[in-house]
């Protein structure tokens, strides 16, 4: 088995750069392409269906069936000029990926089993019918009700892949609860512009409408697919359950913005030029700290779009990746003791009239709306601290926040000194004052020939969950395999409960007398007041700040069932259905499958890492063993008792700790195969995921520490695994 290893490593080593070239010289000449956007709309469809459903898009205007029907008519046509023959329904499942149901444009002309015709209807665009059953769905759909629907999103353009026409979708049951994550996403968006339209509206009349934007930072690993087919954890869990770190990891820092590899390089360029053909507008790349991590970041945009055009990218990295001979890895801990992937969110809000809501303004007034927005999106994060976390914690996550490279297991919100002082002034004063803040300052370095540097109005703090970077909230939270459906609905969804109350409290003060700034001012001073505890400008990574954050009152919790739980509270449940984003019964099916996915990732973990020793290491290591008690006997057939014994010792050390770590590594399988077994016999999901936690987790800490101390024992040549060394430096 070590021969396949090696073989591997050779293979990894000697591979070159595939050969990547951009479709055209100009991105502009091809960006967008297979996007039904603007320009195909306006080639395809008749100035009145493309009036209708621009009303229907930015107004929310029922679109009748006979529009419907000319729109899928155009979309057909412009598809099968793409090289189209087929349609589906892109949904965004609980599953936090996508699925999709492939049928052929194809249907008869007229009888049965006559002539054919390409053909799609309004009908078929509009409404899809996948089984409803078969997908995660907390027991809403029963295993013999099978009936669910996908419903067309008309506000994120359709696209081709391959010779398949994507129609992003809802997904919800026969009994009308969706089924999905877009769904409530855009439930959300709908409540979040509603509310602060009126907010806006205390300031400039002429607000219509306004929009969250996202901007997402992908973070990945990439492995030579020959190592990755080596290493049975990765195939099937995503990440290495066992392996010592390297003598060389991260600690040189000499990866983080380096050089990009050549094969590397490639692969990014065809990512970007297949990005530019589906109108992703990527626009960074660079390695990242651990070795073999990198990210790619886009501009930012509306932020169901972005939503979609992630998970887009997400399949479209997958696919290049094996053009190039790599697999990449979304999983956000796939190597211990390196830094894991997030997928910071920045979130950001702005107005019909252009003007950014978390944007400093110019004048008194501007900033006070700058403000309104801030303060008011402290208190939401404050008041739903434990569905923050909820919204984004996983399995997988678990593993990586807190481990010094990513944001702690608990929300904190970062403003930077400026920003701190005016609030703490702000809450300390007694009438109206005018809010001035600092643009950019310069910083003049002393160097002739470098220009001048602009500072930001704060620093930036990689420790806190939820930072303000200078026009916007970092959301960094979030893990790099997540959906960013679920942190961007509970956000949006939090902002919009909390900008009606704000509301309503400055009403309720302007009714009973107060000037309009009085009262927003008198409840933003509340506000600044309330939601302190959730301020914290300092490092995250320190034990200080657990104990000082537990007294606060912000939620500490670890275990991820019990955070999950988040979103059955009775404030949860409130929040949600007040906002019409998602009923009770909607979010209590969302528990169980988030309880149910949990346990099964740590079930399958378990069984891989209860066959991984048994079936690759300890026979290796007692392989190894035996050889060196054949040394044993042979030194004393050959040397003196006295020299023999002095010879044998080190081995027999090595037979005896050998020995010593097989007898934990096979009690603990045996231990763990038990505690699992009584898991399962729990009949409630969150009871069982909590014993999962409790009871089977903990085994894997104990397993991997022993088979990562044979790997320092065993022979090299025997090792049959690739180590960490080969899977993070070969390039």
């Amino acid at each position: 088995m070590s021969s396949l290893r090696f073989k591997a490593v050779e293979e990894a080593f000697t591979k070159k750069a595939v050969e990547v070239s951009a479709p055209t010289k100009l991105t502009s000449d091809y960006y967008g392409k297979y996007v039904f956007n603007d320009v195909a709309m306006a080639k395809y469809l008749s100035k009145d269906t493309l009036k209708a459903l621009k009303n229907t898009i930015d107004k929310g205007a029922k679109l009748e069936g006979t529009i419907a029907n000319d729109i899928a008519s155009g979309m057909r046509m412009w598809a099968m000029e793409l090289g189209a023959t087929h349609y589906t329904h892109w949904f965004q499942p609980l599953t936090d990926a996508t699925a999709e149901k492939h049928d052929s444009f194809i249907d008869y002309a007229g009888a049965p089993g006559g002539a054919i015709i390409e053909d799609f209807s309004g009908k078929l665009l509009v409404q899809q019918e996948p089984d409803a059953s078969s997908f995660p769905n907390g027991g809403i759909r029963s295993t013999f009700e099978a009936r669910g629907y996908t419903a067309w999103d008309p506000s994120s353009p359709a696209f081709v892949v391959d010779d398949t026409l994507c129609i992003p979708t809802i997904f919800i049951s026969y009994t009308g609860e969706s089924l999905d994550l877009k769904a409530p996403l855009l439930k959300a968006l709908s409540a979040l512009d509603k509310a602060a339209t009126a907010v806006c509206q205390m300031f400039d009349p002429n607000v219509k409408k306004v929009v969250a934007f996202l901007g997402w930072e992908q973070e990945y690993f990439l492995i030579d697919e020959n190592l990755f087919a080596s290493r049975p954890d990765l195939l099937l869990t995503g990440r290495t359950l066992l392996g010592h770190e390297s003598a060389k990891n991260q600690q040189l820092d000499d990866h983080y913005f380096g050089a990009i590899p050549s094969r590397v390089a490639a692969y990014m360029k065809d990512i970007e030029f297949e990005a530019y053909k589906y109108g992703i507008p990527a626009k960074t790349r660079h390695n990242e700290v651990a070795p073999n991590q990198f990210e790619l970041a886009p501009i930012f945009g509306e932020c169901n779009l972005a939503v979609d055009q992630n998970l887009l990218i997400m399949s479209i990295m997958d696919r290049v990746a094996r053009k190039h001979g790599f697999r990449v890895l979304m999983h956000e801990k796939p190597f211990a003791g390196i830094n894991g992937s997030g997928k910071h969110n920045n979130w950001s809000m702005g107005t019909n009239t252009g003007v950014g809501l978390f944007t400093p303004g110019k004048t008194a007034e501007e900033n006070l709306q700058f403000v309104t927005f801030l303060v008011n999106a402290l208190m939401a994060v404050h008041k739903n601290n434990a569905l923050m976390k909820a919204s984004i914690m996983t399995a997988q996550n678990a593993h990586r926040l807190g481990a010094n490279e990513a944001p702690p297991a608990i929300v904190s919100a970062f403003l930077g000194t400026q920003l701190t002082a005016i609030l703490d002034k702000l809450e300390n004063s007694t009438t109206e004052e005018a809010i001035i803040i600092d643009s950019k300052k310069q910083l003049h370095l002393g160097i002739a020939h470098i220009p001048e540097v602009f500072l930001d109005n704060t620093d930036r703090n990689r420790t806190s969950a939820f930072a303000f970077t200078g026009n916007r909230f970092e959301f960094r939270a979030v893990g790099s395999s997540a959906n960013c459906s679920s942190a961007m609905t509970v956000l949006n969804t939090a902002m919009a409960s909390q900008l009606v109350e704000f509301k309503a409290e400055v009403d309720a003060k302007i009714a009973a007398g107060s000037l309009k700034e009085k009262a927003i001012f008198d409840v933003i001073k509340s506000y600044i007041k309330a939601s302190k505890a959730i301020r914290f400008d300092g490092n995250g990574y320190s034990e200080e700040w657990k104990v000082e954050a537990a007294k606060r009152g912000l939620d500490c919790e670890t275990s991820v069932p019990k955070i999950i739980e988040a979103y059955t509270s009775k404030s949860s449940i409130e929040l949600f259905t007040k906002t019409g984003v998602m009923t009770a019964v909607e979010l209590h099916a969302r528990n169980e499958v988030k309880w149910e996915t949990y346990l099964k990732k740590i079930q399958i973990e378990a069984r891989v890492l209860g066959d991984l020793p048994l079936n690759h290491i300890i026979p290796v290591a007692t392989r190894y063993q035996s050889l060196l008690l054949d040394n044993v006997y042979k030194t004393k057939a050959i040397f003196s008792a006295e020299k023999a014994e002095s010879i044998s010792a080190i081995n027999l050390g090595l037979i005896e700790e050998i020995a010593e770590r097989i007898a934990i590594i096979k009690n603990t399988v045996e231990s763990m195969v038990e505690a699992r077994k009584a898991a399962n016999e729990i009949a409630h999901e969150k009871e069982k995921a909590i014993a999962y936690h409790d009871l089977v987790l903990p085994h894997f800490d104990i397993i991997r520490y022993n088979v990562d101390k044979l790997e320092l024992i065993v022979d090299d040549e025997m090792w049959t695994l690739p180590k960490y060394r080969e899977l993070l430096f070969i390039r």
